[in-house]
């Protein structure tokens, strides 16, 4: 029996598809195998290098940076290190690190609040990014699959990371039997510097640190024993003092001046262990048992009584000519969360040859969610509290003092989660062209709302014969989003135990082309895909905040198409330019269809690395982003009846946020490379990698806005948008090192 052996193209993300334009006839058995340490068999990933990740100059971290440089994915704010993906909301995101789902801080709402990624740059060896049509052993979400896999150091190894924000020491080691390895991690990052770039007088100290662990113990060549521990210390407090924002036209400009007093202290715990067995008898089966802790505890805490001016201005002269409004507001939260689960998982693969995978998997996970939330708003406009009925001003208004709104809720539940996939992979040539095929199922129920999720899903792929080096790919299937804490929530506070999951029909077509232009290897990958969403719950969002309606009751669609053109625009470095474009809609109890909060439209995005040729040591990285406007600046009603938000403003008024454009920049001197150390002194030659550099973040110093805040005019009530700005343009020194 004949055997073929073929490696895929470093720009190829699949195990089997390469550039090599043999012909083959009449073969018995063929084996596609790839050069990687984990066996990739979904066709909907995107491979993305960890040595990229940690070059990018972005503020919210390196993994998700170089994640929101892709086509398909697309964020507002520069501090955050959420995103959202063709269409979807911030929650809609599955995110592994070995295999083991982690989950984000729940409370947080701003931007400023939220701190580092978990996700440690530094330890990381592969990432895989699935936008959309991913395979059966990912989980419940409609949207995305980030998954990261931590490396394992082969000898002892000492690096660090000093800036203006922050610093990063980590450090490894093996045994000199290569049976034991340990890897661990400490960051530690303060923007308040960053956050003064903002126009407003306040005195931030957010301080985020973190430690994390990936231990590895290879009992034999069969047995393996990994443990990775995470802990996580978000601390944000902010003391408002004064703030002006000039917004308008050049015909009607408006200023915005607003004086605070008050405070806000945010807290937010974060631990997570799991302990994993693997088991491999021979080369066919491969047993995995993971079993995993997580805790979260978030307090948001704020008091914050604020006293505005809403006026314009002579467009020539510039002097005050009309006062529109003079009020106050008044903000409170007392809002305390504990979510805590516990599971085990396990997971087997049978490969009967190199060509064919079977794999299943069954999790049970025991939650507990304790929510205790206390929330108002309180407005006052020229002596009148707001919602209230017209008053002719000189007239008395007996109305009683009433809140804008008040959310109050005590919830304290203990569900328990199943969930369970079987798929199965095969590669095989059909006549000359090469096919692969990935089908599967998983299930998953929840004893909080009874309710049984089965979620097929399948993916195929072609790689004809041809001279031209084309795949072609489709993939499809039912993605749910099961419910979690934000989800059950409703507006009053509570838990709606009768909360559905909402459900998306996804197809996704595309096609990847590689080829050679100027002597260089360069990938051309295209998507277009189609959603057919029901039981959807309607959600609006405020800066990174999602709050939903409580209520599946409404449907909606969405489509797009997606384009990357991925290469070595400069000799040896990695550089990509996205494009996309998407739409999505939601219908609401029938009123018909409008874009969703998340309605991205037109996006372009670039990652490119630079070097100069005579001084390579020279290098430089720019990541630039355009993106139209989020349609999440409509403003939200309250029900006088129950004194609750309500979603009825997107039918009778909607604002777009202005497109959001950032330019960030990162320049750095190699004086020590590992690959070429001149270093000369018994101390320098210690050092594996020596650099020093500067990141220039919004170069261009472009004003984004993240939300709107709304202020009413008490004449004529109408409501005025007024821009949430985001930071300006900021100088980052950083020293990094590698012993």
């Amino acid at each position: 029996m004949k055997k073929i052996i073929i490696f895929s193209s470093a720009l190829a993300p699949f195990f089997f598809f390469s550039q090599e334009k043999e012909r083959v006839r009449d073969i018995e058995e063929v084996v596609f195998q790839k050069k990687a340490k984990k066996k990739v068999t979904d066709l909907s990933t995107t491979v993305i290098s960890a040595k990229n990740a940690q070059q990018v100059a972005s503020i919210s971290g390196g993994i998700e940076g170089v994640i929101k440089t892709l086509p398909s994915v697309n964020s507002n704010t520069e501090l955050s290190s959420q995103y959202m993906v063709r269409g979807g909301n911030y929650d809609e995101n599955l995110i592994y690190i070995n295999d083991i789902e982690i989950y984000r801080p729940f409370l947080i709402r701003n931007s400023l609040q939220e701190g580092m990624s978990i996700i440690n740059p530094d330890m990381v060896s592969l990432i895989n990014f699935s936008p959309g049509g991913f395979e059966a052993k990912y989980g419940d979400k409609m949207s995305s699959a980030l998954n990261i896999y931590y490396r394992q150091p082969t000898k002892f190894e000492l690096s660090g990371e000093a800036s203006l924000i922050g610093g990063r020491l980590s450090t490894g080691f093996a045994s000199k039997n290569q049976k034991l390895s340990a890897l661990f991690s400490g960051r530690y990052r303060n923007t308040n510097l960053v956050l003064n770039t903002m126009k407003e007088d306040a005195d931030f100290n957010p301080q985020y640190m973190d430690f994390q662990s990936y231990i590895n113990y290879s009992i034999n060549p069969k047995w393996n024993v990994s443990f990775i521990g995470y802990y996580s210390k978000n601390d944000y407090e902010m003391v408002p003092k004064k703030k002006d924002v000039d917004f308008g036209t050049l015909q009607q400009p408006l200023k915005l001046t607003v004086f605070y007093t008050g405070r806000e202290d945010d807290r937010y715990r974060n631990m997570m262990g799991t302990v994993s067995v693997n088991y491999k008898p021979n080369k066919k089966w491969s047993l995995t048992l993971d079993n995993f802790a997580y805790q979260n505890r978030e307090r948001e805490y704020y008091s914050i009584a604020s006293g505005y001016m809403l006026q314009t201005f002579d467009p020539v002269t510039g002097d005050p000519v009309t006062s529109y409004d003079a009020g106050g507001q008044i903000d409170h939260a007392r809002n305390d969360l504990f979510v805590r689960t516990l599971g085990s998982q396990f997971k087997a693969r049978f490969s009967p040859d190199a060509n064919t995978d079977y794999e299943i998997g069954a999790k049970f996970e025991k939650e507990r969610l304790q929510d205790l939330t206390n929330e108002w708003q309180l407005i006052d406009s020229l002596g009148y509290s707001q919602p209230r009925n017209f008053v002719l001003p000189g007239n008395l208004d007996a109305s009683s003092l009433e809140l804008k709104y008040h959310i109050s809720g005590n919830n304290d539940i203990s569900p328990e989660r199943i969930s369970a996939y079987a798929q199965y992979s095969k590669k095989f040539y059909w006549g000359t062209s090469r096919m692969f095929v990935n089908a599967g199922v998983r299930a998953q129920n929840w004893t909080f709302n009874k309710e049984t999720l089965i979620s097929p899903r399948i993916q195929v792929a072609v790689k004809p014969d041809w001279d031209a080096d084309m795949l072609f790919k489709l993939s499809g299937g039912v993605y749910y989003q099961a419910p979690f804490y934000k989800e059950i929530k409703d507006l009053s506070g509570n838990f709606n135990s009768e909360i559905k999951a909402q459900r998306s029909y996804q197809l996704v077509l595309a096609n990847d082309y590689e080829f050679q232009m100027v002597e260089r290897p360069f990938k051309l990958t295209t998507e277009a895909y189609y959603k057919k969403m029901d039981r959807l719950i309607p959600y609006y969002i405020d800066n990174v905040r999602t709050r939903y309606s409580g209520k599946n009751n409404a449907t909606g669609y969405a489509y797009g198409i997606d384009t990357r053109l991925f290469g070595e625009f400069v000799p040896g470095v990695d550089s990509w330019i996205s494009a996309s474009y998407a739409r999505i809609y939601e219908n609401i109890e029938g009123k018909g269809d409008i874009p969703r909060p998340t309605d991205q439209r037109f996006r372009f995005s670039m990652f490119y690395q630079d070097y100069m040729p005579k001084f390579p040591s020279m290098r430089v990285n720019l990541t630039l982003v355009y993106a139209n406007g989020l349609p999440t600046g409509t403003p939200v009603t309250v029900d006088p009846a129950t004194n609750l938000p309500v979603f009825d403003a997107q039918y009778t008024y909607q604002k777009t946020l202005p497109s959001y454009k950032r330019v960030d920049i990162g320049l750095s001197k190699v004086f020590i490379d590992q690959g070429d150390n001149q270093a000369t002194g018994s101390f320098w030659k210690n050092f594996r990698e020596l650099t020093l550099g500067v990141q220039i973040f919004n170069a261009f110093n472009i004003q984004n806005t993240v939300a709107n805040q709304w202020v009413t005019d008490v004449y004529s009530n109408y409501v005025y948008p007024v821009p949430v700005r985001l930071t300006g343009r900021f100088f980052n020194v950083k020293l990094e090192f590698k012993l």
